[in-house]
């Protein structure tokens, strides 16, 4: 029974991810039950198909595998509204009457710009009450993931996707420590436009950080626009990076970064500084969010190891 019950699952997931193929996004599996990529899918976005043979061949072979969307190659951005967690409560910015989940904050933000909530596209309902809006990427626009829990994102609860990230697809099952439940179509109509007002806010130029500009070592001329674009570069590594392997791209980061502190190019405590702004993106309470203090750990081993191996900085040639 229990055979017939996953390759039930097995046909139902893969049926989903076909419909996906067919409106031309692109999909990979997940693991039975989960919202992480296969392990040997650590490339996903690369591995993404929309080949319908590809789809049908892996689905058969079981378990019961979910499915992904990869945003970028699909050309979507999804607005993703979630609900609080059980003792969650609004930052005081989102501290206002009426305003429970991500939901209400995005209906907030377009009565903010006279707009009207974007309801016409298609929606899926998450596993815990939330709600993923599917639109059709701005021509030209290099949008990114943002999250609900950084100054860079819309609002309390809301987490966007695009290039670099990925949505569970419907027809996936979701069985996790912080809630358990299906992925369903809930408006199954084409993905609408992205509304201008959320590109534009999107795209409008981040805060800057507190920091200001880092102090550069040295007397190349192009160098500090150069270690500002690695601060750049390298935080939007870890932004970007998603369940399964933020702690890689910090580690990565940190290790890139560690070597221009080692070549005297950047001062260890503002590259410390801008990966853990970077890393807060990820904070959370389950197991695919990553701590205050693994974060910390992380950044502090990965840049050591990085200044044992400074960069060899040449003049006219900083790269």
């Amino acid at each position: 029974m229990t055979t017939t019950r996953s390759g039930a699952r097995a046909a139902e997931v893969a049926e989903a991810a076909l419909a996906c193929a067919a409106r031309r996004w692109h999909v990979f599996p997940l693991r039975p039950r989960d919202k992480r990529p296969l392990a040997r899918f650590t490339d996903w976005e690369a591995h993404a198909t929309t080949d319908p043979a590809r789809i049908r061949a892996f689905w058969e072979r079981g378990p019961a595998f979910n499915a992904a969307v990869a945003c970028g190659p699909s050309g979507l951005v999804v607005i993703d509204l979630d609900t609080p967690k059980p003792g969650q409560t609004p930052p005081p910015e989102w501290d206002k009457p009426g305003v429970n989940d991500g939901a209400d904050v995005l209906a907030v933000l377009a009565e903010r710009h006279g707009e009207p909530f974007p309801l016409d596209t298609f929606t899926v309902t998450t596993r815990r009450g939330g709600t993923h809006l599917y639109f059709t990427a701005p021509s030209g626009a290099e949008l990114r993931n943002t999250s609900g829990r950084h100054a860079t994102g819309l609002g309390w609860l809301i987490d966007t996707r695009a290039a670099g990230g990925y949505v569970v697809a419907p027809g996936s099952f979701v069985d996790l420590p912080d809630g358990t439940g299906p992925y369903r179509i809930a408006n199954d109509a084409a993905p609408a436009p992205l509304p201008e007002w959320l590109a534009r806010l999107l795209t409008a130029p981040r805060p800057a950080s507190p920091l200001g500009a880092p102090p550069i070592a040295g007397t190349v001329a192009d160098l500090p626009a150069y270690v500002q674009a690695a601060l750049k570069g390298e935080a939007a590594r870890v932004t970007s990076a998603v369940a399964g392997g933020r702690n890689h791209a910090l580690n990565k980061a940190a290790y890139n970064l560690g070597r221009l502190t080692g070549a005297g190019a950047l001062d260890t405590d503002t590259a410390a500084t801008v990966l853990f702004e970077a890393a807060a993106v990820h904070f959370g309470p389950t197991s695919a969010d990553v701590t205050p203090a693994e974060a910390r750990a992380t950044i502090r081993s990965a840049l050591a190891a990085g200044a044992r191996n400074p960069r060899t900085i040449t003049r006219g040639n900083p790269a």
